[in-house]
């Protein structure tokens, strides 16, 4: 007889609870339940036969699949939900229709394009190191950068004991007592544009991400957003199908 289980994390991030590292975050935590009894990490379901809750709620599986891209202010952090109390993504997309999850992150400060989709797996290889996803922010800093700071970011800060992957960092404009530099990475290191710049004496006032591997925010407006087009679709088809599933 066909097995039908699949693991639990990659179940609940196909159903658009969550990505699958927040799946996981969920299930340690202890918020899943399988046939009414704790859920462990690693373990199988069968969708069909079992019974899968997530904080009391019975999950079911996705009938459509959505991708949107938002633009997101600063002060809203990059989250469904906040035990603190703060302003969420999840508010700003309400109207979607269907419960939509972040792809990735931006941090409480940064603004900028964020994508989100119910889609766990698409989610997944998007975010997976191995799809090496370039993402472009434009980042305001106080005084000047000068080609010494620039140089140091380029070839790898050490971050948390960790160096930072080789990058491209140069100088878009200055303004007054303020210069613009344009950062392209492909990690997605826990607030890493900030700390690279700190590492080399810079104070970022002001961090935006406008494009994500040729998906641009555009003139899409604070707080607003809008279905990914076709073409869009088919540039991260065409990326996520390169990465390696975890």
């Amino acid at each position: 007889m066909k097995d039908n289980k699949i693991r639990l994390q990659k179940f609940l991030s196909e159903c658009g609870v969550a990505s699958r590292r927040k799946a996981e975050e969920l299930i340690e935590s202890g918020k899943v339940k399988v046939n009414g009894h704790p859920a462990i990490l690693g373990s199988k379901v069968d969708p069909k036969r079992d019974k899968i809750t997530v904080r009391g709620k019975k999950v079911t599986a996705v009938n459509e699949k959505v991708y949107i891209m938002l633009h997101k202010p600063r002060g809203f952090v990059t989250t469904m939900s906040d035990e603190m109390g703060r302003k969420c993504v999840s508010d700003l997309v309400k109207d979607v229709g269907v419960k939509v999850f972040p792809v990735g992150r931006l941090d409480r400060d940064s603004e900028g394009l964020l994508i989100m989709t119910n889609d766990g797996d698409f989610s997944n290889k998007l975010t997976h190191p191995s799809s090496l996803v370039n993402k472009t922010y434009r980042v305001t800093v106080e005084g000047d950068a000068d080609e010494e700071q620039l140089f140091k970011m380029q070839q790898g800060i050490v971050i948390d004991g960790r160096k930072t992957e080789p990058c491209d960092v140069f100088i878009a404009e200055k303004r007054g007592e303020r210069t613009v530099l344009i950062f392209i990475i492909h990690e997605g290191r826990n607030r890493q544009i900030r700390k690279m710049c700190e590492a080399v004496g810079l104070t970022v006032k002001r961090l935006k991400r406008t494009e994500i591997s040729g998906v641009k925010l555009g003139m899409l407006p604070q707080g607003k957003w809008r279905p990914l087009n076709e073409r869009e679709m088919r540039h991260l088809t065409n990326i996520t199908t390169k990465g390696k599933e975890e």
